[in-house]
């Protein structure tokens, strides 16, 4: 009977730099996904790979006095360095300078232009060269690109469009009609309230203003846009065929069934590419999960803010394994994870070196004390045992269900829970004063064989998540590794094995004022240079009266929950508690926060604002923010500790 096939994908890496372990994050979930189904007897194929064209290699390149093409070999053979050292069992690795995928974009781009799809004209907007995107001014918010919040510059130029509103209905009727097509739901939202339903723009797909790109064959001046061209990836790195000879393992693989990528571009994987495939009369991808982002303290990473942490450097401290179970551990469903050196060390102690490390070594060493480290199933048995085996056996099936959604950290957590019924287990059945008692000498050894069995079904189901750590476990425990199908049954762990003779130390205890002093040294504080600050003169309002100022009543309130305004690119609705009461306030501050940052605050509150509708949302109050010269706001916030309600006076 044939593997039923599992065809899934990564964002393909841009090559701008060095990927962060923010980046990284996104091939290591994809590996465990990967691993997990080949588990479940899939044919799986994963893809992965770089995205090497556009103007900020262009330029990057230039800075560097070398060839675009030398920067991007250099960039991508690092990336895939990363990949290679975080243990991921990727199947292929493509790069857009490929040859083959080269050819097959012109291809493309001819054919969509001679059905019609694609046509010549003229853009002028506000460009944003990180994001190698064009916006209109009613796009941008507070004047600056709406996606990353940087500057903008005024651009005209020749360019081809894609009329992406011919496709517009279809693709609407598809994501109403496939619920599951676009994951989370918060993303499908997003995409149909933000872009679908308002109206589709003509995209634009193609640049004259540089150079570093697929040319369109029959137009040279012209190259293609960067997306057209990165997210073909997904079925030129499988063997299809523009003029109908695609390979055999494109007509087996597609459509894929997941696309897993950050949620910064899922707008241009939920409706571009979907809108493609439709053009090029393909089916299209029955997945699109949009992850959240892997943040550095309480903001995302970026080498601007000196704030990145790199997966090389944290498997240097703290070992492959242990950064894979970080990232996947701490990174919920749908909100954003947060990753430091505290939190590493924290995880490390408590659940790698106590929770899994210590209970491992504990079975060994108490295995070789009492028996010689031969493990023998006695069946002397207590009703203890019976709540361990529960566990055993519905930890399989509850890791398959979350692993089905997608919810990898959930499916660890389900794991790691079995570890921790093993150790409560050995304080149950107290092996040390078994020991004592030769009349109790079977009990004992049953109570090793149950440790043994239980550890071994859980190093197994690990396999997918820490691959060299369910190795050694197993390898320490003389188990053979099993298959899923073999863990509805308890007690196949063959009895009169043995273990080690002397166990290894999976994960070792870290001092933090040790590791964050080794972390000082490979990064000194620059010594800060203080300048005196600039004060800012703004447009002097009409005096008031104290009795005026005295109508107003500011209060401290705490922001209980938060999301974006359906329809609106710049306003938030904030549910704010003041004393015993909530209310609902609107505020144009989408551009500096994110409805996740805003949770929590204590905040300064205008509150006997009169109410008004703004984007159709009523909001009770004022949250008070400070502007400067840039444009750039701050929530005004109490500097000690103050109680929801408190009066400003």
């Amino acid at each position: 009977m044939d593997k039923k096939k599992f065809y899934m994908t990564t964002a393909i890496a841009y090559t701008s730099g060095k990927p962060h372990i923010g980046n990284t994050y996104e091939i290591v979930l994809a590996d465990s996904i990967a691993r997990f189904k080949r588990e479940q007897g899939y044919d799986v194929f994963f893809q992965t790979g770089t995205d090497e064209h556009g103007q900020k290699i262009e330029l990057k390149a230039e800075e560097k006095g070398v060839t675009p093409k030398v920067f991007v070999d250099e960039v991508s053979t690092e990336i895939r360095r990363i990949w290679d050292l975080m243990n991921t069992s990727y199947d292929k690795f493509i790069r857009t300078t490929d040859a083959d995928h080269e050819k097959q974009v012109q291809k493309i781009f001819k054919k969509l232009y001679d059905k019609g799809d694609i046509y010549k004209g003229h853009y002028e907007g506000m460009y944003c060269t990180p994001c190698e995107s064009f916006f209109t001014e009613s796009q941008l918010v507070d004047g600056k690109c709406p996606d990353c919040g940087r500057e903008v510059q005024p651009a005209k130029e020749e360019a081809y469009f894609f009329r992406m509103s011919k496709y517009a209905d279809r693709l609407i009727e598809h994501i109403n009609t496939h619920p599951e097509f676009i994951q989370p739901v918060s993303r499908k939202n997003e995409m149909m309230n933000n872009f679908l339903l308002p109206g589709l723009q003509d995209l634009c797909v193609s640049r004259t203003s540089f150079k570093w790109g697929i040319p369109v064959d029959f137009d040279p001046k012209h190259v293609v846009y960067v997306w057209l061209d990165a997210l073909t990836n997904y079925i030129t790195g499988i063997g299809y065929d523009c003029d109908g000879n695609s390979s055999e393992q494109f007509k087996k693989d597609w459509p894929a069934d997941l696309h897993l990528i950050g949620k910064d571009i899922i707008r241009f994987h939920t409706i571009y590419w979907p809108i493609f495939l439709m053009a090029l009369d393909l089916p299209l991808p029955k997945q699109v999960f949009g992850h959240p982002w892997l943040l550095q303290g309480d903001g995302k990473m970026s080498k601007s803010k000196g704030n990145v942490l790199y997966a090389d450097e944290l498997v240097d401290f703290f070992g492959v394994d242990a950064v894979r179970y970080f990232v996947l551990h701490e990174m919920p469903f749908e909100n954003d994870g947060v990753i430091s050196w505290e939190l590493m060390v924290e995880r490390m102690n408590s659940d790698l070196a106590n929770t899994l490390g210590n209970l491992v070594n504990r079975t060994v060493s108490m295995s070789n004390k009492y028996f010689g480290g031969v493990v023998e199933n006695k069946n002397v048995n207590e009703p203890v045992d019976e709540e361990l085996k529960k566990v055993v056996l519905e930890t399989p099936n509850k890791v398959i269900a979350k692993m089905e959604e997608l919810r990898v950290a959930d499916a660890i957590t389900e794991i790691f829970t079995l570890f921790k019924r093993c150790n409560k287990y050995i304080d149950e059945t107290m092996p040390w004063a078994l020991a004592k008692d030769e009349a109790k000498k079977e009990r004992l050894a049953t109570v090793l064989y149950n440790l043994v069995e239980s550890i071994s079904v859980g190093a197994t189901l690990l396999e997918s998540f820490m691959p060299e750590t369910s190795d050694k476990v197993l390898a320490q425990l003389g188990a053979q590794k099993r298959k899923l199908s073999q863990m509805d049954t308890f007690g196949l762990y063959p009895s009169g094995n043995k273990v080690t003779e002397k166990p290894e130390i999976l994960f070792a205890r870290m001092d933090i004022n040790e590791v964050m002093a080794k972390v000082a040294e490979l990064h000194p504080a620059k010594e800060e240079v203080k300048e005196e600050e600039k004060g800012i003169d703004i447009e002097p309002k009409e005096e008031i009266t104290f009795e005026e100022f005295g109508k107003m009543q500011f209060q401290v309130g705490e922001i209980i929950s938060c999301e974006a305004v359906k329809k609106s690119k710049k306003l938030l609705c904030s549910q704010v508690k003041i004393g015993s009461q909530v209310k609902q306030i609107v505020s144009g501050i989408k551009a500096h926060y994110t409805p996740e940052e805003m949770v929590g605050k204590k905040v300064m509150v205008l509150v006997n604002l009169k109410p008004a509708k703004l984007a159709g949302v009523l909001s009770e109050g004022m949250l008070l923010c400070a502007e400067d010269e840039n444009g750039e706001l701050s929530l005004m916030v109490p500097e000690k500790k103050m109680p929801s309600g408190a009066e400003i006076c």
